[in-house]
């Protein structure tokens, strides 16, 4: 099943590894939801160059449908609820 976002919304996948400050690997079960996910797809209403797919962006904590495609959660959310793109450290 192929999901295209309509409109002004993303489709994105949550990022799942997680370690804390202390360098302790976090399962994902022990988490809650993840803010930082990664663009899956774009709706055709986002401005070209305001999102990529494969950024990293930091979503708004309770923002989006979830919906399972091949036993992997991914979440469609307004673009709105997007706060922020995330880049390397530099």
């Amino acid at each position: 099943m192929k999901i295209t976002p309509l409109l002004d919304r993303v489709l994105l996948k949550p990022v799942t590894t997680q370690v804390s400050q202390g360098g302790i690997y976090i399962p994902k079960e022990a988490t809650e939801r993840s803010q930082i996910m990664t663009v899956i797809a774009i709706g055709d209403e986002i401005k070209k160059g305001t999102f990529e797919i494969n950024d990293k962006v930091l979503v708004s904590k309770y923002a989006g449908t979830e919906v399972i495609v091949k036993n992997e959660k991914l979440f469609i959310v307004s673009q709105y609820d997007i706060l922020a793109t995330m880049g390397d450290d530099e």
